[in-house]
């Protein structure tokens, strides 16, 4: 147990072996995800491409790429259920600060231009933070209280038709093992409500990066480690939309809760299969005690909702 307040103290980690990627790409197919077009011939959302500065992101996507070919061997699976159109939501791991840039890149190769969401801050990083302004960067100033004109401005990418990346744990994970953690509540509440002012689900996908935390970022040459992405099948979260007409301003945080839990559910999921461990057995780490809690099942969700509406019956009632 760590006291509140205090980040959890990180424990050494295996790094991704050779043969663990080898079981990998037996049972999928491992495509290098910082070439062009890794899973194949497909279209390139050319609008979206043109209308992201395309020069500066080509630039910023050729050292990006240059980069992590210079650091690790990156291998991903799953590239394929990234739409050619249409907006889409990408749900990221963050074990590492290079966790921004695998997904990113993966999904630039595929001729996508998703808007992402990240720290205020790295707009000002020095060169960098221009180009992250370029193409597309959604700074998120934290601890603000300005999460709602932050959900607003998300909504709206969506709506207009653009795909948005989002890392939900809001930070790197203080998951002493490197699990993922409890997720912010933004994620919920954009998808859910941005779905509801489209009338229908938007895809919401599953991102998980492995391999990076063992990387010497000192001698990033010596010993290339393995980095292995999984890019999941779209979520349904369809049952949760339902009644959406009533909810009134927001989402219901309940929806908001189960949501939430159930992608931090299949980021443990998808995380385990590549480690090839299993998480801790003290459920996920909440961020905001800085211990563990148990983990929720659909199954207890379910019962909780029986529950309140059966109160909320009998209050009616009376």
């Amino acid at each position: 147990m760590v006291s509140k307040g205090k980040v959890a103290p990180k424990k050494n980690t295996k790094p991704l072996s050779d043969e663990q990627v080898r079981i990998l790409g037996q049972k999928h197919n491992l495509a290098d995800s910082t070439r062009p077009f890794p899973t194949g011939e497909r279209k390139a959302n050319v609008e979206e491409i043109n209308a992201q500065n395309p020069k500066e992101t080509q630039r910023l996507l050729n050292a990006a790429c240059s980069q992590i070919r210079f650091r690790c061997n990156c291998k991903a699976w799953g590239l394929e259920n990234v739409p050619e159109a249409g907006q889409f939501i990408t749900a990221c791991t963050h074990v590492t600060q290079m966790d921004v840039f695998v997904p990113m890149t993966a999904l630039f190769n595929l001729g996508r231009r998703p808007r992402f969401m990240a720290k205020a801050e790295m707009a000002n990083w020095p060169i960098l933070g221009k180009y992250f302004r370029y193409v597309g960067m959604q700074p998120v100033a934290r601890n603000s209280g300005k999460a709602k004109a932050i959900e607003e401005e998300s909504i709206d990418i969506l709506t207009s038709g653009r795909p948005l990346t989002i890392w939900p744990e809001g930070t790197v994970t203080r998951e002493p093992h490197r699990w993922p953690m409890s997720l912010k509540p933004g994620l919920g509440i954009i998808a859910l409500e941005a779905s509801r002012r489209l009338g229908r689900q938007i895809p919401l996908h599953v991102c998980v990066t492995w391999g990076a935390a063992n990387i010497n970022h000192w001698l990033p040459f010596i010993n290339r480690k393995n980095v292995v992405m999984a890019y999941d099948k779209a979520l349904d979260y369809s049952d949760l939309l339902e009644g959406c007409e009533t909810w009134g301003e927001t989402p219901p945080k309940e929806a908001v809760l189960r949501l939430s839990e159930r992608v931090r559910a299949r980021m443990e999921e998808l995380m385990s299969e590549i480690r090839g461990e299993k998480p801790p057995e003290e459920g996920y780490w909440d961020y905001r005690s800085s211990s563990y809690a148990p983990r929720v099942s659909e199954r207890e969700y379910a019962r909780r909702a029986i529950e309140k509406s059966k109160a909320r019956a009998e209050k009616n009632a009376q």
